[in-house]
């Protein structure tokens, strides 16, 4: 490996591992609401496709980070913005409105970290050849700070509050920034001449083949979305702990991280295309898997579908890195991502609207039927 690239690698890692860590005040956040303020699941599914929504304008954000300063420069403003944020929501009880608000403000200062790192990772990769295998380590490292979130994360939400865990991540948000410190972009990374966004966006939707992908990668990722009301029946009819369950988290990223390390060794040797089409048959059987849930097969489909989704992920994610547009790689692939995003908030949306219409079961059976839209779109990306 070339210092170049380990640098790419060191810095991809370090700002993976961020987002991966902001996850410790999740589970107490979800306790908070669920308990305290006696929420209902489809309600706090709604509220976390608000959070998340700021994701998409991943695309803007690219051409911001394309045309003004550098990338380096904006990780740094970034996490400047992120310690004030959790400062405010650590030492200062609000309502949950202006929580909400805050985080999408900081859900909005982590899409600007995610979109100036991917921009160096589609560049570099390319170069290099290594799309896949920096995805990995950005992805094992988000993992294992997700090792550190599932325990802690639960520790904290059966010990304190939300707004201890907040606090906890200024220790973070400033070791993150001394490495982003000691990283030096190379001249030919630095921003283009500035264009205007609509210039960049017509440039981006005059190649058919982009508009393709951007629709084969919505509807293979959409499909109404189930996740909270399991978690209320792991809490209410399991009767689990809140640290059972983050341990159980902690063991689905284990094999996370495994997924993550196979997915670095065959990146370069599989079908991407072949391995999509069975991808969907695949994902359709696990999801009508969950109409059995009892307290062994959580444990069982946590476990294992832990290790297959992050290798599928991965493969989503190089497949998106491969096809980024030149000269456009950090605004393209942002283009890529946000689609992506698109589709997991209309499937948190679309779940929070149809649970309380449809049941949990006859909901799980319409995600299984969704994951099959994207099939006539395969052989034309």
């Amino acid at each position: 490996m070339n210092r170049r690239l380990f640098w790419v690698f060191a810095l991809s890692s370090a700002v993976y591992f961020t987002q991966g860590i902001e996850g410790i005040p999740s589970q107490a956040l979800f306790y908070y609401m669920k308990e305290t303020l006696r929420f209902s699941a489809e309600k706090i599914m709604l509220l976390s496709s608000i959070i998340i929504s700021a994701w998409l304008v991943k695309p803007l954000i690219g051409y911001t980070i394309d045309n003004f300063f550098n990338k380096r420069i904006w990780i740094f403003i970034a996490l400047l913005l992120d310690v004030i944020l959790v400062l405010f929501l650590g030492l200062v009880a609000l309502p949950i409105g202006m929580i909400i608000a805050i985080l999408l403000v900081n859900s909005t200062s982590s899409a600007f970290r995610d979109v100036a790192v991917d921009g160096i990772m589609c560049v570099e990769g390319k170069k290099n050849g290594a799309t896949g295998k920096i995805q990995s380590i950005q992805w094992i490292s988000i993992s294992v700070a997700g090792l550190l979130t599932g325990i802690g994360g639960g520790f904290i939400a059966e010990k304190w509050n939300y707004q201890a865990a907040f606090l906890c991540l200024i220790p973070v948000y400033l070791a993150v920034a001394l490495v982003v410190y000691f990283y030096k972009e190379e001249d030919g990374m630095k921003h283009k001449p500035v264009s205007t966004f609509f210039a960049d966006m017509k440039r981006l939707f005059a190649d058919k083949k982009i508009i393709v992908i951007c629709l084969f990668i919505f509807l293979y990722a959409y499909a109404p979305s189930f996740g909270t009301k399991l978690l209320f029946i792991q809490r209410d009819i399991f009767k689990w702990s809140k640290i059972w369950i983050g341990t159980l988290a902690t063991i689905g990223t284990i094999f996370q991280i495994i997924g993550a390390l196979f997915y670095y060794k065959f990146s370069q040797r599989i079908n991407i295309k072949k391995w999509l089409f069975f991808s969907v048959f695949l994902g359709a059987s696990t999801t009508l898997s969950y109409l059995y849930y009892t307290p062994i097969t959580a444990v069982v489909y946590n476990t294992l579908y832990s290790f297959i989704g992050m290798f599928i992920f991965l493969m989503v994610m190089d497949f998106m890195a491969r096809n980024s547009v030149q000269g456009l790689e950090a605004t393209s692939f942002a283009l890529l991502c946000s689609v992506n995003n698109l589709a997991q908030v209309a499937s948190s949306f679309s779940g929070g609207i149809l649970l309380p219409v449809l049941g949990l079961k006859p909901l799980i059976i319409v995600s299984s039927l969704t994951s099959f839209l994207c099939l006539f779109l395969i052989n034309k990306v």
